[in-house]
């Protein structure tokens, strides 16, 4: 099944909630990145949340950015969404490896670290994106997000994140859920939220067993009537070019452009989310200059 994000409300109109099955999208990363499995699951549960995030904004154009700094040997864990739930995603130190918890999963919040800060980027094509940040609570990535939505936002939020590592280091699944309270909500909700997930479980286990988000869903909220607003695909989407990389190089100005034709001769840019390549002539590279210049 192809991955895709679902939308949805309760009837009683206090919970609105998302889920997000991102098997495909993690895989694509892991490959991309030649991650292992702890880099992996960081990073695929960075790119749900993005996804979640981004696909709630509605403006052309708008995107949202997470940024984990936690100290950890991964490094900072980064994932961009467009606002139809469309990611990318980086890991400074993608061949990470630690060993595994006393439980048996995968130490991710040793990896990612929890001495630093989640900062989220809102970018709504407006004069200055919002910027938010908070101090990481233990970098498992689904309790930072949470605790994000509560300090930054005062959202009541409940975040399931997973990513579902198979014996070859292949993503078997991933995504997660987001669970929000409305205005108005009361205690009674608050407490049937909680019962509910507390009984769903690990959202690793719900995947498995409930591969379509919706499914899932109902399964994380069974004492909620919901009703479904949207359902729509999502995938690892970047959006470099050459063009970018063109302007990148142009950002340098002319004094490093003059510098990098007298010493190299050429250059090659390889983009940080898909490793592609754009190769530049020392011709090309002069023609770059000469509209710095400009």
């Amino acid at each position: 099944m192809s991955d895709k994000i679902v939308r949805a409300i309760s009837a009683d109109g206090f919970v609105k909630a998302a889920a997000v099955s991102t098997r495909d999208l993690t895989e694509r990363a892991r490959n991309i990145h030649r991650t292992l499995p702890v880099a992996t699951a960081a990073l695929g549960r960075a790119l749900a949340a993005a996804s979640m995030m981004g696909n709630a904004l509605k403006s052309d154009g708008a995107s949202v950015t997470l940024q984990f700094k936690g100290g950890g040997p991964l490094g900072t864990v980064l994932a961009v969404s467009d606002n139809e739930g469309n990611v990318r995603g980086t890991v400074d130190h993608p061949a990470t490896d630690l060993p595994l918890r006393a439980d048996g999963k995968l130490d991710v919040g040793s990896a990612v670290g929890h001495e630093g800060t989640l900062t989220v980027i809102r970018d709504l094509n407006m004069k200055e994106p919002y910027v938010g940040s908070v101090g990481l609570m233990g970098g498992e990535i689904a309790e930072d997000l949470a605790a994000y939505f509560v300090e930054s936002e005062q959202i009541p939020t409940a975040c399931g994140l997973g990513v579902l590592v198979d014996r070859d280091q292949s993503v078997k699944a991933a995504g997660g859920y987001l669970i929000q309270l409305l205005p108005g909500a009361g205690e009674g909700t608050i407490s049937k939220v909680e019962g509910s997930l507390m009984a769903a479980g690990a959202v690793t286990a719900l995947m498995e067993k409930y591969p379509n988000p919706a499914d899932m869903l109902r399964a994380a909220l069974p004492d909620f009537e919901l009703e479904f607003l949207e359902e729509s695909p999502v995938e690892y989407r970047c959006t470099c070019s050459r063009e970018r990389m063109e302007r990148a190089l142009i950002s340098m100005g002319a004094a490093e452009l003059r510098s990098l034709i007298d010493e190299q001769g050429g250059a090659e840019l390889t983009c940080r989310f898909c490793d592609r390549v754009q190769t530049f002539t020392k011709a090309e590279l002069e023609e770059l200059l000469t509209s710095a210049k400009r």
